[in-house]
């Protein structure tokens, strides 16, 4: 039938897997068959109608050699010589899936199994089968027996094979809360197994991270696979189950539990495209849907109503449906409560359950969950949803799942590589904000460029350590590059050495520099490892910068390092307080503007003095603290106060505003050159502030030159002054005034 040259082995079977679990085309262990059929694709299409007639296949249209109809008619063609294949072998009404593959000849076949040997045995003989029906004599009469002959030939070969164990998998005896999607994944899985812990529950859980029982590590690697899940439900006494569950593991083995008691999809975005045979977002999310196929009808189904794809999965789950949203107002909240399921979102500042005919149920304001990062991270506030709903899902309490949520906190004890926070001094004085984040893509890197800038003062900058693996679309690292450009005051590229995956730097920072040069950004630095990196990120950095790192593999070593350089980790409340102070306010603020409302300046004095005690250490609070001395007239401890709030790293507009105030008081005690060395550094610094030249001029004619004060004063006013007049007198003031000086 096929007499081309060009196509040397017309039928090749590129792969047979062996499934051990739920996959992607069945919920249960199955066979997986990759197949290449240019034979078929390149076929006269006369022959091909005439197989299709000795094959009793119904409503046959080959279509053109190489077309997309072809393919599918090779499907239907493939399908019905695999039931026929399983039939002769003594396997009736088998369940097969048949999918075209990625390229036009590309198919791929997948059938349940109960005995491994077999089922692997039948697997092998498709292709070979596939290929003796291919060259039979297509329209002869011996043809459909010689298809016949070939099909028994291969059955036999099947039956004669032992039947050999069944599939291995069990089910449970503990609650298993399975967890996967494109970003979030690793949190959420970290967080549900906080909750149970809380909550009294000796709990394992798996993830990229390893194997872990009660925060103690068991098993080092990646372990978000079927190999995770088993180690987790064998490990002595545990009551809990939380598995992290990527693809790579649902592609390669399938799921390694039958069924589990809550699964959570966080979201689907592009990642890893081009990879396993997932080429779009669609084909993705199909994977990322396996989980939910095996929950039990009267579990829960967590899902994302915010993400589109994630939010379809409910038509095949087959538990509960649980909405979680970042609005309260969304209609796919209403749909799950109509459809008797429930849902969990943001309401006045809490997160609250939601159950149909019932008011919302509070569990904790958000300001009192520290993963959020102050409401800053909603990433993380999704992933707190989606955490909290999963474990209320499994049976624990409200109250265990409202206290795991206010001490989960972002650091590396907790969520490790996931916008860990530090406060890092700088060599040459003051310090810096450092943000550690597995930002690993599009998702990732929008999350972390939205933390960093909001937690980035006014007068500050974030910078970027740009950097990803090599395994990731042209078109991907090109719109990391604008995204970084767009969103980040400097860019400094850092490479991945262990993550090249079959790129080389320079073809990866091309890439990523194409980005930036889109939005007319070109990075300062480019780094061959994420260590040097953050090295330069801090040459480069000034007091009060933000400086966000997309980190992997070498997380732990910058973590270590960091510490060694004097930094310390955020705990929740400092990280509060840089959003507060990043907004340009004081977490004390209504406490300060109620000093300045009282008039008794003795006892406005008292009030500073207590809410001294309250922040021992804080700059703003002690610079406050020397206004109240300065407007009581007790100069000597004014000016202490204004030095210890300088000396503990005052930042701006309080900054220059405390030299100015204490100039004030230096002049005010009779140290009037001190007092004009601090307004000379002041002017040359903001020679535009009309505060600083008036509080010069003071100081000047208190040491007697009141021609110097008059004239800066005079010459301020005529370079400010809007006035129409002042445009006809300005150079004669301007001449006068030097006359003055």
């Amino acid at each position: 039938m096929v007499d081309d040259p060009s196509i040397p082995v017309p039928v090749v079977a590129t792969e047979v897997r062996v499934l051990e679990g739920p996959n992607l085309y069945f919920t249960r262990p199955a066979i997986k068959v990759s197949l290449r059929l240019p034979g078929y694709l390149a076929a006269d299409e006369p022959a091909m109608q005439a197989l299709a007639g000795e094959l009793r296949l119904p409503r046959s249209a080959p279509g053109p050699a190489g077309t997309a109809s072809r393919q599918r008619f090779v499907v239907r063609l493939v399908e019905r010589v695999v039931r026929r294949l399983a039939a002769a072998a003594g396997t009736v009404r088998l369940g097969v899936r048949v999918r075209p593959g990625g390229a036009a000849d590309e198919i791929v076949v997948a059938l349940p199994w109960r005995s491994r040997e077999r089922g692997q045995a039948m697997g092998e003989a498709i292709a070979p089968l596939l290929q003796r029906v291919l060259e039979t004599t297509a329209g002869d009469p011996a043809g459909e027996q010689a298809v016949a002959t070939a099909v028994e030939e291969a059955a036999a070969g099947i039956r004669a094979v032992p039947e050999g164990p069944r599939p291995r998998t069990t089910a449970p005896k503990v609650p298993v809360v399975a967890i996967t999607g494109t970003n979030g994944k690793t949190t959420t899985t970290r967080l549900v197994a906080h909750l149970g812990m809380i909550a009294g529950l000796r709990t394992g859980w798996s993830s990229t991270d390893g194997v872990l029982v009660q925060g103690e590590l068991v098993e080092k690697g990646d372990y978000s696979g079927p190999a995770g899940a088993q180690a987790v439900l064998s490990a002595p006494g545990v009551q809990l189950a939380v598995l992290e569950t990527a693809r790579g593991g649902m592609l390669f083995k399938g799921l390694g539990v039958p069924v589990n008691d809550v699964s959570v999809v966080t979201n689907v975005s592009a990642d890893h495209l081009g990879m396993q045979g997932i080429d779009t977002i669609d084909q993705l999310a199909e994977v990322k849907a396996i989980i939910t196929r095996v929950t039990k009808p009267q579990g829960w189904v967590v899902l994302n109503g915010d993400d589109p794809r994630v939010w379809a999965m409910r038509t095949g789950a087959s538990g509960r449906i649980w909405c979680f949203s970042l609005d309260p107002d969304s209609p796919s909240l209403r749909e799950a409560l109509q459809s008797g399921g429930r849902g969990i979102t943001v309401l006045d500042g809490d997160l609250v359950v939601l159950s149909p005919g019932h008011p919302p149920e509070r569990l904790v304001s958000v300001l009192d969950v520290p993963m959020t990062l102050g409401g800053l991270s909603a990433h993380n506030l999704a992933n707190a949803l989606a955490g909290a709903a999963a474990g209320l899902g499994a049976g624990l309490s409200p109250d265990a799942v409202a206290e795991g949520l206010a001490t989960f906190a972002p650091d590396s004890q907790h969520n490790a590589g996931r916008m860990n926070i530090y406060s890092t001094p700088l060599a040459g004085g003051g310090e810096v904000t450092v943000i550690l984040d597995m930002a690993h893509n599009e998702g990732g890197l929008e999350a972390l460029l939205r933390v960093g800038r909001g937690l980035v003062e006014p007068g500050s900058q974030l910078l970027l350590g740009l950097g990803t693996g090599g395994d990731r679309t042209d078109e991907i690292l090109r719109t990391l590059g604008v995204m970084a450009g767009l969103e980040a005051d400097r860019v400094h590229v850092q490479h991945k050495e262990k993550y090249l995956r079959d790129r080389t730097m320079d073809e990866l920072e091309a890439l990523l520099v194409e980005g930036l040069g889109q939005v007319g950004v070109t990075p300062v630095s480019s780094s061959p490892t994420e260590l040097e990196g953050l090295e330069a990120l801090l040459a480069d950095a000034r007091d009060g910068d933000v400086l966000a790192m997309m980190t992997h593999s070498h997380r732990a070593q910058l973590h270590d390092w960091l510490l060694a350089q004097g930094s310390h980790e955020d705990d929740p409340a400092t990280v509060r307080r840089k959003v507060i102070r990043a907004r340009g306010e004081h977490e004390a603020e209504e406490r300060i503007a109620a000093l300045w409302a009282i008039d008794d300046a003795d006892e406005r004095i008292v009030q500073a003095q207590e809410l001294r005690e309250a922040f021992p250490d804080d700059a703003r609070v002690l610079y406050e603290l020397a206004g109240t001395y300065d407007s009581a007239d007790r100069e000597d401890e004014a000016l202490a106060a204004y030095d210890d709030a300088l000396r503990l790293g005052l930042r701006e507009p309080y900054y220059h505003r405390a030299l100015i105030q204490k100039a004030s008081t230096l002049r005010h005690l009779g140290r009037l050159e001190e007092s004009l060395a601090i307004l000379d550094a002041l002017r040359a610094d903001r020679p535009d502030s009309e505060a600083v030249a008036a509080f010069r001029a003071l100081t000047l004619h208190d040491l007697g030159d009141d021609g110097a004060a008059l004239g800066d004063v005079l010459r301020l006013l005529v370079q400010r002054s809007k006035d129409a007049d002042m445009d006809e007198y300005r150079s004669a003031l301007v001449r006068f005034g030097d006359e003055i000086d």
